[in-house]
């Protein structure tokens, strides 16, 4: 299930980002007393009371401007309120009640989306000046009093955003289908390939990059097992993103990636992995799900015997974070190597349910502090005692040791690949977690 999604709007400098940085727990928006410095939109994951959500925060609306900058920024944040699930409208107590302020309760109230009313800059606790009460005017629901600044208030706000949250669906104990989602930049062939799968026009198919806006679920059984394809809007560079509707697909195709268990990520043989491409599979990788890196229209390259190795090792330079994922060449448009595809969905989602019991992990956790001893710092030495597995999509380590700070990168990433000679976890992430002695 797609997370719920929280936007933070109104007018320009009443708090916006410093709330959306206080609530998602560090500095992602710039903070600056200048009007207009937050010209996008900003996302985050954030969590309260166990309730995961995205969190939104916008550029600030001028309902009535010529300046261009603060249309672009309208715009953005028209984007936000059609997406979201809740809306935070924040407002001033020290302006108090302005015409901006009028306008944009009026834009909100058309949305017909659940508005809650935050007064910011209320920096001392206690009972409200007689100011707050003036917000009253604006028709909305019982105003809550916050400090972006000092965290005053944002308790409050939550909870009551958490009553407008949709009900969280059970997850299903065992899923008689597997979730895969096709992601890429535009015309990559995403849709060719669900439509080559399928043996018809599903999905609308076209040489104009974008057409596909909204994710698209599309049931699908054969042989190899049964799956639902989510074909995602493709993902733009930031620079290309010009349209606000493409920018709402972005969003979606984000969704869609957290609501799978595996993604396929299209990349055009032709021109191969761009920079935008790196980032496409970034966002998979950073959601820890399994991946295959899908090379499509392969059929319009020139080929010798060392093409596809070739191809290949480029392939595994750009995106060397993720070594693990295999490597397909098809083409959606013949069909060639598309059946393939069903075998790696399969074994990479097997993958990434791999449990491993603690004895056999400790036996090769053993094993590799032998062959390599733990670094040491100033004379002080890293004493590993023991690993176990919490979680699986992706795979979950805890490894327990003396002292944290002494477990360098470089030397998790030698257990991970210990582990991934020995137990395989191809197509999968895995996540570490270091803990100290006695630290749950």
């Amino acid at each position: 299930m797609a997370k719920p999604v929280v936007a933070i709007v109104g007018r320009p400098n009443v708090g916006k980002s410093l709330l959306f940085n206080r609530i998602a727990g560090r500095r992602l928006s710039i903070v600056e007393d200048t009007p207009g410095v937050t010209r996008d939109r900003l996302y985050a994951d954030a969590e309260w009371r166990g309730r995961e959500f995205l969190l939104i925060d916008t550029g600030g609306i001028e309902p009535k401007t010529d300046n261009e900058i603060l249309k672009f920024m309208r715009q953005q944040a028209q984007i936000a309120i059609d997406t979201a699930d809740v809306i935070i409208f924040m407002t001033d107590l020290k302006t108090g009640i302005t015409a901006s302020d009028q306008d944009v309760t009026a834009l909100l109230m058309r949305s017909k989306k659940p508005v809650i009313l935050c007064v910011n800059k209320m920096d001392t606790p206690g009972d409200p000046p007689a100011d707050f009460y003036e917000f009253y005017n604006l028709g909305l629901s019982d105003p809550f009093g916050v400090s972006a600044l000092h965290g005053y208030g944002t308790g409050e706000l939550l909870d009551e955003c958490l009553k407008f949250f949709p009900e969280q669906e059970k997850e299903e104990e065992s899923p008689d289908y597997i979730k895969v989602a096709v992601i890429g930049k535009p015309n990559a062939g995403k849709s060719s390939l669900i439509n080559c799968i399928l043996g018809e026009e599903r999905v609308i198919v076209s040489d104009i990059p974008g057409t596909t806006r909204d994710s698209v679920d599309t049931y699908f059984e054969n042989a190899s097992g049964k799956y639902l394809f989510i074909d995602t809007a493709g993902i733009r560079r930031k620079a290309k993103v010009s349209e606000s509707i493409e920018r709402l697909s972005v969003l979606r195709a984000k969704s869609a990636i957290d609501r799978c268990d595996v993604c396929l990520i299209m990349i055009d043989a032709l021109e191969g992995v761009t920079e935008q491409d790196t980032k496409v599979a970034g966002l998979a990788h950073e959601a820890g799900k399994a991946s295959v890196i899908v090379m499509n229209k392969w059929d319009l390259v020139e080929k010798n015997d060392k093409t596809m190795s070739d191809a290949e090792n480029r392939v595994r330079g750009e995106l060397a974070y993720m070594t693990y994922a295999p490597v397909a060449f098809i083409s959606a448009k013949t069909g060639s190597r598309v059946d393939r595809l069903f075998e790696l969905i399969n074994f990479v989602n097997n993958q990434s349910l791999m449990r491993v019991t603690t004895g056999m992990l400790n036996d090769v956790l053993s094993e590799a502090t032998l062959r390599v001893q733990p670094p040491t710092d100033k004379g002080r030495r890293l004493k590993i005692y023991y690993m176990t597995q919490t979680g699986v999509r992706p795979p979950h380590f805890v490894i327990f040791c003396n002292d944290a700070t002494l477990f360098h990168f470089s030397y998790q990433r030698y257990i991970e690949n210990q582990l991934r000679s020995v137990f395989g976890l191809e197509g999968t992430p895995i996540r570490f977690a270091i803990r100290e002695k006695g630290e749950q």
